[in-house]
């Protein structure tokens, strides 16, 4: 059975650390921060999220379920990414689970410290994440937003 993501101590100084390495360009590549609208503050949050590139898309993955920056992103769909010096602004689509369950499996496979929170591992077919596409919303980021 899956864990269940609880954001204590020391999850929160891992994103302090891996904010401070992505503000300052360094780390992954598919590590970005992401900033939305708070839903009911209206203020913005961020975090350090990884994307997928997939067939030429980038795609926003929630592998810790539906997480406060989900819920900002259902109320706002409008998000921005930073990485170094560079910002730029998406919308973020939901997407179906049929769409969304490879590009699970793909992020499974490239962040494997994730796995953990999913029922279906790695090696699983692309059908038994469609099944965690329930739990763990995809987003398409469209082109940026001027």
């Amino acid at each position: 059975m899956a864990k269940t993501y609880r954001l204590g101590a020391a999850r929160r100084a891992a994103n302090s650390v891996m904010a401070l390495v992505i503000r300052l360009g360094a780390g992954p590549k598919s590590s970005h921060l992401l900033t939305t609208t708070g839903r009911r503050s209206g203020e913005p949050r961020t975090t350090p999220v990884t994307l997928v590139d997939r067939d030429g898309v980038r795609w926003l993955v929630a592998p810790y379920g539906d997480v406060g920056w989900v819920h900002n992103v259902h109320a706002d769909n409008t998000v921005s990414l930073k990485r170094g010096g560079h910002t730029s602004k998406y919308s973020a689509i939901g997407v179906p689970s049929e769409i969304a369950g490879p590009v699970l499996q793909q992020y499974v496979r490239e962040v494997p410290i994730t796995a953990s929170f999913f029922d279906a591992s790695a090696d699983d077919p692309a059908s038994d994440f469609v099944a965690e596409a329930t739990r763990h919303p995809v987003f398409r980021l469209t082109t940026p937003i001027s």
